[in-house]
């Protein structure tokens, strides 16, 4: 299949993917589950010996690296995944170093509300459109004129 793709020809084609879902958002809950995760400090075998409350500081942020996932992969479902993926970053204040040192909590945060606020058929707006003929309109006397 890659065979018959050229370079030029996968740009276009992510491109096309993803457009048709939450991508921004998606990975940057991802990131952030993620970071979280790497600023653990306490290994695995502690934090079984202490139980379930050593256990959510690994669980929440896995729990959202799979949302971030879940959001690019199965963008239908996108809406219950980032109120689950900011009900972890919010959890992992409590539970993982202040939310991985604030920066993977807020990237939890933002990119839950990302994909929250993401509408999938939106048209585009007049503004853009407009934007878009005038440099049509502009470029199309420079390329006569070459």
């Amino acid at each position: 299949m890659s065979g018959n793709l050229s370079r030029q020809g996968m740009r276009p084609a992510f491109r096309g993917w993803r457009a048709r879902r939450p991508f921004w958002g998606g990975l940057l809950l991802a990131l952030g589950g993620a970071e979280i995760l790497v600023t653990e400090k306490v290994s695995l075998k502690v934090a079984m010996h202490i139980g379930m409350q050593g256990m959510t500081g690994y669980l929440l942020p896995v729990v959202m690296l799979l949302c971030g996932l879940l959001i690019l992969f199965s963008p239908g479902q996108r809406l219950f995944y980032s109120l689950i993926g900011i009900l972890c970053s919010l959890g992992s204040w409590l539970t993982s170093n202040l939310g991985g040192f604030f920066i993977g909590l807020l990237l939890g945060i933002v990119g839950s509300c990302m994909t929250f606020g993401w509408l999938p058929d939106q048209e585009p707006r007049s503004e853009r459109r407009r934007r878009k003929r005038e440099a049509k309109s502009t470029a199309e006397p420079l390329q006569q004129q070459s």
